[in-house]
């Protein structure tokens, strides 16, 4: 095999490895101790947009966000409020920008997010499917 098949097919392997794990799959959990045993994508988008700030059955929800620019944050993102970063930060400047609401707290991590939700009354996360433990129960699976 010659040096530029080798580094084409280096280079292939490469991007379909980038490509998986940039796809990796996200559920949203609460904590396994209490909480709704499922929600939709619409309620979920509802309360990650501060729209809604209860859960189904009353109860306060606390949204838990993940860092900007995690893999895990743009397909939740993408996948349950139909939004790409750049609308996302669009949509928190202007809310933000007339005080009508705040942003989620940020954690850095799924085991940020677990810990948060396991932690706290309310809470509503997303991780990836592969984090998942006995602490968190899965809600919705986008």
């Amino acid at each position: 095999m010659t040096i530029s098949k080798c580094f084409a097919v280096s280079l292939l392997a490469a991007l379909s490895l980038s490509v998986f794990c940039a796809n990796a799959d996200v559920v949203v959990v609460v904590s396994a101790k209490g909480g709704p045993d499922s929600l939709s994508a619409a309620q979920v988008s509802q309360i990650f947009l501060a729209k809604s700030n209860s859960l189904p059955g009353g109860g306060a929800a606390v949204p838990i966000d993940q860092e900007e620019g995690v893999a895990t944050r743009d397909e939740f993102y993408k996948k349950v409020a139909s939004r790409d970063a750049a609308q996302l930060k669009s949509y928190w400047s202007q809310l933000m920008f007339t005080g009508k609401a705040q942003r989620p707290k940020r954690v850095s991590g799924d085991d940020a997010v677990k810990k948060a939700v396991a932690a706290t009354p309310g809470a509503i996360g997303y991780i990836s499917a592969s984090a998942v433990d006995a602490s968190v129960k899965v809600v919705l699976k986008p």
